[in-house]
């Protein structure tokens, strides 16, 4: 069974965002700037061990995970949003998202800093 965090834990501050369909002035639509979609409290904690978590810190891409209470806005996000951090300029791009004990009380997101959005 998983781990998941109380709600101590959750000292980080989130911002959800995805991209918005626009027009680009010739009739089609085309993938616009990120827009804040929503702020959620998380935890975020980085993830150790494996070489595979080893050879991306070799790349400069460091893997985390990222808990919040599950809700209606947090089970829409998909791995096309990111998550930016409210208090620093970090970056982190979705890889996938998961309901780690079938109940829907936490969404546990794996997500990349250090990646190309």
């Amino acid at each position: 069974m998983a781990r998941n965090p109380s709600s101590g834990a959750m000292r980080e501050k989130l911002h959800f965002q995805k991209r918005d369909l626009i027009d680009d002035g010739y009739g089609n639509e085309v993938s616009g700037p990120f827009a804040t979609v929503f702020t959620e409290p998380a935890q975020l904690v980085a993830r150790a061990g494996g070489e595979a978590v080893q050879a991306s810190r070799l790349s400069g891409v460091q893997p985390y995970t990222v808990w919040v209470r599950s809700n209606e806005r947090t089970r829409s996000v998909t791995p096309a949003w990111r998550i930016v951090d409210a208090r620093s300029p970090r970056e982190f791009n979705i890889r996938t998202a998961s309901n780690p004990d079938g109940r829907n009380g936490w969404i546990e997101f794996l997500v990349d800093d250090g990646v190309a959005t």
